[in-house]
């Protein structure tokens, strides 16, 4: 294992982290407030936050615990600007609920290159979206990491996520940084994806990915690993985020990406140099959970898929919902419009559901037309048949840009039910909290954040999960914004 380990981290460092790179950001004054609604993705300086919410309506009282969330804060330094939103530093938010009160911290990983690069004043190194001179060893994918994606809570260890290294640990009480986590010995520094899945029971899956090669995790509920591999024969595309579980499969979406090992050496960032195959099919892995060597691989049109929400399987029929985004050439120019504060226009990403009969090999595509992103289910439902997903949705935006609204989607009926918050409102993920007691899928609260553009403030909003369209039964003010974030966690007390 410690060979494939070394491998892994070889292949990254030759797939172009060259420390002859060029300085490829955007001037620290490319920012433009030419959609207001997009000023959260300033970002901040580094600085960490702290405030009491105030608090709009009620929150329920059963409603306790804490939800975390990780995402890109900091965007520039110096005279440069990321171009892309991947690449800001991982800021951690800590909203803290009980006895109808909302408190709300944040605090930036201390990852090594944040804290070298806060206390050069500038850009040190490379970013996944930006191609920027090396001026520190790169030795391998931790030299790099951003930690600012997701996060998983298991115990008193709190980790905040990036897909292409380790986990970093903080402290649940205080996001102090406790330092890179090694799961075992011989899975030190590879690559841990920001889309854990944990099942009702508290096993983890999780997997990673580097120069076509698949690594899986097995993690049970205590932070012990049960089970880990590498698949060397997969050819992963160069860039894969997000996988499903169901009760006997791991399923993966491998998009038709290959990485331009050129192009990073003549300069371009490592996301730049991603080449979109338009004319291949998008290849479909499951895996069986019990043997990791008994896989089969299916064929669909090219598709390029960043968010799951669930999947289940009786043994015959394999159901999984994901939601579909545009081809990654338009969705990485609507990155850098975004980075300078312009408005998009793009395409929507939209929902799918695709059936596969795993006995006679052919796969059924059912799409819809709503714009969404970020789909959750109720977490009592992971890995097992589920009938509800929830998401953000675009609501008669106009020329706005983002989310502004809040969709149940019923995947066996096709049902729908939403909520808009209007014109003046960027609505971010929201995750599915269980009501105390209950059994009934969806029964409960969802809660998440949001960003008001005429007040200039965020707020975390809370939702009866089945009754979206009475609008919200509290929310709770900031007295300041925070970036955009992308993905978090709610842990009930």
């Amino acid at each position: 294992m410690s060979t494939t380990r070394r491998s892994l981290l070889t292949a990254l460092l030759a797939g172009g982290l060259s420390p002859e790179l060029l300085a490829l950001g955007l001037p620290a004054d490319a920012f433009a407030a030419d959609a207001p609604e997009l000023a959260p993705l300033r970002g901040l300086g580094g600085e960490s936050l702290g405030a009491q919410a105030v608090v709009e309506g009620r929150l329920p009282a059963a409603l306790r615990g804490r939800y975390f969330r990780n995402g890109p804060g900091l965007m520039q330094r110096g005279d440069q600007r990321y171009r892309h939103w991947f690449d800001g530093d991982g800021l951690v938010q800590s909203w803290t609920l009980a006895d109808g009160r909302a408190s709300h911290s944040a605090r930036f990983v201390q990852t090594d290159k944040f804290r070298a690069e806060q206390q050069a004043g500038r850009f040190l190194l490379p970013a996944f979206g930006t191609a920027i001179k090396s001026e520190r060893p790169v030795r391998g994918p931790d030299s790099v990491n951003a930690a600012n994606t997701s996060v998983l809570l298991q115990g008193e260890h709190l980790y905040a996520l990036w897909e292409g290294g380790s986990a970093y640990e903080l402290d649940p009480a205080t996001l102090a940084t406790r330092g890179v986590k090694t799961w075992a010995p011989e899975l030190r520094g590879m690559p841990f994806s920001a889309h854990p899945k944990v099942e009702p029971d508290g096993t983890v899956w999780n997997f990673g990915t580097a120069n076509g090669r698949l690594a899986l995790y097995q993690i049970d509920a205590g932070g012990s690993v049960r089970r880990h591999a590498v698949l060397d024969d997969i050819d992963a595309p160069a860039m894969l985020h997000d996988f499903a579980v169901s009760q006997r499969h791991l399923v993966f979406l491998l998009a038709p990406i290959k990485l331009d090992a050129a192009a990073v050496r003549a300069g371009q960032s490592m996301l730049e140099a991603m080449r979109w195959g338009a004319d291949q099919p998008t290849r479909v892995l499951v895996v069986d959970k019990a043997d990791f060597s008994r896989r089969r691989v299916f064929e669909m049109p090219a598709a390029h898929v960043f968010h799951f929400g669930n999947a289940w399987d009786d043994g015959r029929l394999l159901r999984v919902d994901y939601v579909q985004g545009v081809p990654l050439p338009e969705f990485n120019a609507g990155a850098e419009k975004m980075m300078r504060g312009q408005r998009t226009g793009r395409e929507a990403s939209t929902p799918r559901v695709l059936e596969i009969d795993l006995q006679g090999g052919r796969l059924q595509l059912a799409t819809r037309d709503e714009a969404v992103e970020f789909p959750v289910v109720d977490p009592r439902v992971v890995a097992q048949r589920h009938r509800f997903v929830w998401y953000p949705t675009a609501l008669e935006t106009g020329a706005r840009w983002g989310f502004n609204g809040l969709m149940r989607l019923d995947i066996e009926s096709g049902a729908r039910e939403r909520f808009s918050f209007g014109m003046d409102t960027v609505v971010e993920e929201h995750v599915l909290v269980p009501r105390p007691g209950s059994t009934q899928e969806g029964e409960g609260w969802l809660v998440g954040m949001g960003y008001d553009v005429k007040r200039r403030r965020s707020f975390f909003s809370v939702f009866d999960a089945l009754r979206l369209a009475d609008g919200p039964l509290a929310r709770a003010w900031l007295p300041y914004a925070v970036p955009y974030g992308f993905h978090g966690k709610f842990y009930s007390a």
